[in-house]
């Protein structure tokens, strides 16, 4: 709660009468306990592990970023041109090649032939002539026939041996004229790959100054993190005052049933709370004292916010339901089984079921529905007043207390009043992505940016990024939470965690790998690593088929993690070993 503490005097008993004044009274309670900020104040921007940041030097490490980037991929379009061209060279040189070979071949078959004759010839005692064809004697129309037979066989075998060696020469000229091609092609790509060199190394080189502003925007977020930790903590003694006022009160919570319905009766010494359109709200009290009244909410809902509290801080993941780490549903779901109120886990079943009270009736401990026309439902929260909720939210990637956006509310529900016949939550209309606890989810086929905290890709500062546990890896704090979750599913079934190889890649560790390997890296700036989501596995997952790839196809899901379409089997870049978190 934002709200200062209400203080009193001594509590009177509630009489009839007083429901005319209920709206009044009502008015002044939520003015003490609503009104006047707390002295640490939640930002538009959550600070979490992944705040927002807007600075001057986030606007100059993207600026400078950008710039190297847009150059490497311009060099990277030429460059694959060239290696295109090279590559469409070699193979003109390697037919050619095979053409002459082949007249070579079919050349040396012929004059094979014709030194065998040859041989022949020599063997039998030289060849035959007109002339010892008419002195061997025989039949004058036998020896006509044997002249005109060698003047066909002389004019055939010049015939055939000429015309395989013009082809011969004429394949020799392809080769050459391919030859020719490959040497250009060669120089151009060599000329390419040269001034790639000097764009890696210029890429270096500003590394040092985006270091530099990295250092700057890091200091930046610590600064909001520990913003964002003060309004935790503020939050938190402010509702353990509360609680200590009641119980200075002699007040003991009452059950939600016994104030379902105020109008009809109230635990003595309570009145209802007014309801803003006329009328009073079900589900909540108040004592009546001077100068505030103190509000009284159903003991459940008073478990409920109190667990809440002693999450605040701790990471946002999808797919797990803490106490290390939450999603935005789970730890609605958990407070209030908890406190013995049973609610479904997601925010689209939590919305079905919630039964309606208005925006401007909102008391704490009440559910807060998010969205827009076109994403629909994306987020929950619980109500701490009218400015402010507490929530596991994606993009600050922890539980945090943050604005109450009222420009954004679809619904506030309120669990003590049990549920009600289930509505469907508003889905995503024209396309839009779908939005789970404030933030995009992305499907598996997915290939774009997955920006996020206004950071450059690379150039995410220390402090927004969280260990795996796993050597000196780190991923973007809700991605490393889901990653732990999973890797503990997976050690119960193969009795070890998630071998991992690769995780978040610095902008400098892309421009190196780039410059290993610029036919398989990607441009820097532009790998999902580099922006904390995405990992190299091992173990077994690096193969397709394996019991291990198996379990993570079958499971990774239900933890943010998918395999991206594109590195499936049959789709031109077949990685089993990557994965990519697409939970937000």
């Amino acid at each position: 709660m934002r709200a200062r503490s209400p203080h009193g005097t001594r509590p009177r008993t509630a009489a009839p009468g007083l429901a005319a004044a209920v709206a009044v009274l009502a008015a002044v309670l939520l003015a003490a306990l609503l009104a006047g900020p707390a002295a640490a104040a939640p930002s538009d921007q959550p600070g979490g592990t992944s705040g927002v940041l807007e600075s001057e030097a986030l606007d100059r490490l993207q600026q400078r970023a950008a710039e190297v980037q847009a150059d490497l991929q311009q060099r990277e379009a030429e460059v694959a041109a060239a290696r295109d061209a090279l590559a469409a060279a070699q193979a003109d040189v390697e037919a050619a090649r095979a053409v002459v070979a082949d007249a070579e071949g079919t050349l040396a078959r012929y004059q094979d032939v014709v030194a065998d004759y040859a041989a022949a010839v020599y063997r039998d005692g030289g060849a035959p002539t007109p002339l010892t064809v008419l002195l061997s004697g025989g039949d004058p129309g036998d020896a006509a026939a044997a002249m005109g037979y060698l003047e066909a066989v002389d004019a055939h075998t010049a015939a055939v041996v000429g015309g395989a060696e013009r082809q011969r020469q004429a394949a020799l000229a392809e080769q050459g004229a391919a030859d020719a091609a490959l040497a250009e092609a060669q120089g151009r790509a060599d000329r390419l790959a040269g001034e790639v060199a000097d764009l890696e190394a210029t890429a270096a080189a500003v590394t040092e100054e985006l270091d530099a502003a990295l250092g700057d925007v890091d200091r930046q977020l610590q600064q909001l993190q520990r913003a964002q930790g003060d309004v935790n903590a503020q939050t938190a003694a402010n509702w353990r005052a509360h609680l200590d006022q009641l119980a200075a009160a002699g007040v003991q919570a009452p059950a939600a049933s016994a104030l379902l319905d105020p109008a009809r009766g109230l635990p003595a010494g309570l009145v209802p709370v007014g309801a803003a359109g006329g009328g009073v709200q079900a589900g909540a009290a108040q004592l009546p004292r001077q100068p505030t009244s103190l509000l009284v909410l159903p003991a459940e809902t008073l478990g409920a916010v109190t667990a809440a509290m002693e999450a605040l801080g701790r990471p946002y993941a999808p797919g797990t339901a803490g106490p290390e780490s939450w999603d935005c549903g789970s730890l609605v779901s958990s407070v209030y089984g908890a406190a013995g109120i049973d609610l479904p886990a997601d925010q689209a079943a939590l919305f079905a079921v919630s039964t309606p009270v208005e925006l401007a009736d909102v008391l704490p401990g009440d559910l807060v529905f998010l969205g827009t026309p076109e994403s629909g439902l994306g987020h929950v929260g619980i109500a701490l007043d009218r400015e402010t909720m507490l929530a596991a939210d994606g993009r600050a990637g922890a539980v945090v207390v943050r604005r109450l956006p009222a420009e954004q509310v679809l619904h506030v529900g309120r669990p003590s009043l049990g549920p009600r016949p289930e509505v469907p939550a508003p889905a995503p209309t024209g396309g839009a992505l779908r939005v789970e606890c404030g933030t995009s989810v992305h499907p598996p086929s997915f290939d774009g940016a997955r920006a996020w905290g206004g950071y450059p890709n690379g150039l995410i500062p220390p402090s927004a990024l969280c260990p795996i546990g796993v050597a000196g890896h780190a991923l973007r704090c809700d991605a490393a939470a889901a990653w732990r979750a999973m890797s503990a599913a997976y050690a119960a079934a193969f009795g070890q965690p998630v071998c991992t190889t690769d995780t978040y890649r610095t902008y400098a560790a892309q421009v190196r790998l780039y410059g290993e390997k610029p036919a398989l890296a990607a441009v820097p700036g532009t790998s999902n690593h580099g922006w904390g989501l995405a990992v190299d596995l091992c173990g077994g997952i690096e193969r397709f088929g394996t019991p291990q790839y198996a379990w993570m196809a079958a499971n990774a899901g239900r933890f943010g993690w998918l395999h991206p379409a594109w590195a499936d089997p049959g789709n031109g870049r077949e990685e089993p070993w990557h994965w990519e978190y697409a939970g937000g």
